[in-house]
């Protein structure tokens, strides 16, 4: 296969395919746009210079744009945020307006517009789950607290998301035709994921541990190990550049922030775990105020996500991980659910039980929320076979979905309430 033939290929699966996937590209850009436009030529939020992290929800807007973070968790993020931020200079004359805002929010549309249309590719080409049931699922995600504040939020999240559903399609289209994952790619996985956050590095290699035979013939199993080598030599080596290869620093760092993010708070690790690692992602809950100032005289108002206060957001949450428990369980000798939930665990892992930045976990749904609808996908999959259980599934994600729309609109409005008091 030549260069030609694999770029083609590469086109293809990053962008829609079909008239059908053209279609909801459309719907998701266009509606997401007229969010995104509307907060970024009224309001300051998006990005204002005086407000350094924290405007709302706990992003780092501000400096995610102009630093791309602290390196220690955002390794090779300040080269990706350049290019995004000096295109957006180019379009505002070097001005950091309101024609920049629109800029950088446009940016987010176009990634988490298309990382659903990777979620519907996943659905309708690897589960081959029909139309009207993919379809459904990518909408229910659509719908989700994390893609509608990253399709508007400059932010590590909102690429991170991208990356990871485009890398777990295409390790699935590798895996299922029996096919290893090329060096080539793991590199630019690894580079791309891991350098916007580096936790998730350990994502792009979980799939080499489900190529065929690769722990029984010593050629495959030298071949992964040869491939995971190069992807992390050509990481190291780009990170340790931007560090001047004063690695020792990193470590000094990375201890800082574990202790930092990691304090336990006042909220129930279990209320934590529920309303903001889980529900938080998915189903906005009510509203907090603070006061912040930016250590230089300027005060401004923060908005942070609260526990929930009813009985039918734990209810909403709680039957959503049920099916996603369940979806896991019919189908635990799928070895791409395995890639999915070992995927999942390492979130769990780092969140919930050595519970770093557990108090804001509503902002780390890019990592993994998208594994929701790809397990109830699945578990559609696992009862293919029966059409009474096909459609009591397909209500049961109707009925969460109208819950998911009414609650997070609503909740939407308020934001814009925040929004018109304290960021025009």
């Amino acid at each position: 296969m030549d260069f030609k033939q694999k770029f083609t290929d590469l086109l293809r699966t990053v962008f829609p395919e079909t008239k059908f996937e053209l279609l909801l590209f459309l719907i998701f850009i266009s509606v997401y746009g007229i969010l995104g436009t509307i907060i970024a030529l009224d309001y300051r939020i998006i990005f204002d210079n005086r407000i350094p992290w924290d405007a709302y929800f706990s992003f780092d807007n501000r400096a995610i744009v102009m630093t791309g973070g602290g390196f220690e968790r955002h390794p090779l993020a300040n080269y990706f945020f350049s290019w995004i931020r000096e295109f957006a200079l180019l379009f505002s004359n070097g001005e950091k307006n309101e024609i920049f805002r629109l800029v950088l929010a446009g940016c987010s549309n176009l990634g988490v517009s298309l990382s659903l249309i990777q979620i519907y590719k996943y659905l309708k080409n690897i589960i081959t789950l029909p139309k009207k049931i993919s379809s459904l699922i990518t909408i229910f995600f659509a719908f989700f607290s994390t893609p509608i504040l990253l399709s508007f939020t400059p932010e590590t999240y909102t690429y991170t998301l991208f990356f990871l559903t485009l890398f777990n399609y295409y390790a699935a289209l590798k895996l299922r035709k029996n096919e290893k994952i090329p060096a080539s790619a793991l590199v630019f996985s690894g580079i791309a994921v891991g350098g916007l956050t580096v936790t998730n590095i350990v994502k792009v290699y979980i799939p080499l541990l489900f190529e065929e035979k690769v722990f029984r013939d010593w050629r495959k199993f030298g071949s992964l190990v040869l491939r995971v080598a190069l992807s992390v030599a050509a990481f190291v080596l780009l990170f340790m550049y931007r560090l001047n290869f004063k690695f020792l620093h990193f470590f000094e760092k990375s201890t800082e922030q574990l202790e930092k993010f990691s304090n336990p708070k006042v909220t129930p690790v279990w209320d934590m775990i529920i309303s903001w690692f889980f529900g938080g992602n998915m189903l906005f809950s009510s509203f907090i105020l603070r006061d912040y100032h930016n250590k230089k005289g300027f005060e401004y108002k923060a908005l942070f996500m609260d526990v929930y206060t009813g009985v039918f957001p734990y209810i909403f949450v709680g039957i959503v991980l049920f099916l996603v428990v369940w979806s896991y369980a019919k189908n635990f000798k799928n070895k791409l659910v395995q890639v999915l939930m070992l995927s999942f665990l390492v979130d769990v892992l780092i969140h919930c039980i050595l519970k770093f930045g557990l108090h804001t976990s509503y902002i780390y749904g890019g990592h993994f929320i998208f594994i929701v609808p790809l397990m109830i996908g699945w578990l559609f999959y696992a009862y293919r076979n029966s059409a009474k259980m096909i459609s009591i599934l397909f209500a049961t994600v109707s009925v969460l979905f109208f819950y998911l729309a009414l609650n997070n609109f609503y909740r939407m409005t308020e934001f814009f309430q925040f929004l018109d008091f304290y960021y025009r």
